[in-house]
């Protein structure tokens, strides 16, 4: 259902108003209709909208989808060129499909349809200034209110926001960030002759920044080129997407939309609650951070986020309320945050030996083997560390060229003594 700007009566009180109508917070909205109980799900865009992401449906994000739902896929990847800062470029295929690609507007608009149709309310050209679970707004304990920039309050008993990487909901609860990601992506048409090379394959290059990798991803008569970095060097970045498209052969090419998107990444400690208030997906930090893929884990996390919600609305006081968001926070962190604690080590290792995780990509099989797990679904990073021996030694030697590096650093930024030594060379 889709509701008007006043269409709401004054007074009502949802059992859940979701803020953010992207894979996390359809998720959440899902979760909650179906358990029966109202929601309102708020965007403050017109939808379908765009929204700056390569578009890569992994095997963890196919098997969170709703049950029946129907992917917008506009290609299917079964080959992988692995390039190191375009060079010793080589092509893996698989006869298997490694992952699926989608357009983002069209994806959201069919998991928001998702929603509706489960019984969720839609509510668009909606933005949220604030959220209060205190003073003369609120009417009692049990009740948060969600104030919108038109300076209209919704009530709800709880709240779920899944309203991004730049979230209002995630100020409220005090999110901290490990570190922030800048993503620099164009969507390029290009004419059938150079759509029919990239059919079917993407690319996927360790870039010349720390940390940094870029990737092209094919769409139909659209490929979708982009990079990502760490936050601090925007220049630096941007010269990275110019360079890496011109040596694709695609700079004379007009970009139909060109657009950049801060990722952020929470830290182990931050909180994914604060009252009545969860957060999820892109809100919470919550993204695999070596990667950055974030699909998934909105997805997952707006499903947890949905269903706790409802036992937060349903709880009678504060101390009630406290235990069933302390829960959600134990879901999260004991699936997702084990994800993200394996992906940090990966992150961190990559930085610092691009080569080498490139080497191990295009020359070693079980590295092959573990990608192609990975994208099916079959497996994530943390259960290849959990279950083969072969990868938790790996990661071991890679942590410990990390320490090692370390503190190599911080021995060369030691002060060093001056000589008192009377023997030296200055009189010889």
């Amino acid at each position: 259902m889709v509701s008007d700007e006043n269409e709401a009566g004054a007074g009502t009180v949802w059992d859940v108003v979701v803020v953010g109508a992207g894979p996390g917070g359809a998720s959440a909205a899902r979760a909650v209709a179906e358990a029966g109980r109202r929601v309102l799900l708020l965007e403050k865009a017109e939808l379908p909208r765009y929204k700056t992401c390569g578009g890569g449906i992994i095997g963890p994000t196919r098997d969170a989808l709703p049950p029946g739902f129907e992917l917008p896929l506009r290609d299917r990847v079964h080959a992988v060129t692995f390039s190191l800062n375009g060079r010793m470029t080589r092509t893996r295929r698989s006869k298997r499909m490694l992952f699926g690609l989608v357009n983002r507007p069209e994806f959201d608009q069919r998991l928001v349809e998702s929603a509706v149709k489960a019984g969720a309310e839609l509510r668009t050209r909606a933005t949220v200034s604030r959220v209060e679970q205190h003073g003369p707004a609120v009417p009692d304990r049990r009740t948060v209110a969600v104030v919108l920039s038109s300076g209209e309050t919704l009530l709800a008993r709880a709240v779920v926001g899944a309203d991004g990487s730049a979230s209002r909901i995630g100020a409220h609860v005090g999110v901290r960030l490990d570190h922030v990601d800048l993503g620099l992506e164009a969507e390029i048409p290009v004419p059938p002759e150079v759509a029919a090379d990239w059919k079917g394959r993407a690319l996927i290059d360790w870039g010349p920044l720390p940390g940094s990798y870029g990737w092209v991803f094919p769409k139909g008569d659209t490929l979708t080129v982009g990079v990502i970095s760490a936050r601090g060097d925007g220049a630096a970045t941007k010269r990275y997407l110019e360079d890496f498209t011109a040596r694709l052969g695609l700079a004379g090419f007009e970009p139909s939309v060109s657009s950049g998107h801060l990722t952020r990444c929470r830290t182990d400690d931050s909180p994914l609650s604060r009252g009545r208030v969860l957060v999820c997906g892109d809100a919470a930090g919550l993204l695999e951070p070596w990667t950055r893929e974030g699909i998934s884990f909105a997805l997952r996390s707006g499903r947890l986020a949905g269903q706790w919600a409802v036992r937060i609305a349903e709880a009678g006081d504060a101390v009630d309320a406290r235990r069933q968001a302390l829960n959600y926070t134990f879901a999260v962190k004991s699936g997702l945050g084990v994800e993200m604690g394996v992906g940090r080590r990966m992150l961190a290792a990559y930085a610092q030996r691009p080569g080498l995780v490139h080497t191990a990509m295009i020359g070693f099989r079980p590295a092959w083997a573990a990608f192609t797990r990975v994208t099916r679904g079959s497996t994530t990073l943390a259960g290849l560390v959990r279950t083969h021996p072969a990868a938790r030694r790996a990661l071991a030697v890679l942590d410990r060229q990390q320490a090692g590096g370390r503190r190599s650093a911080a021995k060369d930024a030691e002060p060093q003594e001056a000589s008192t030594d009377s023997g030296s060379s200055a009189g010889s």
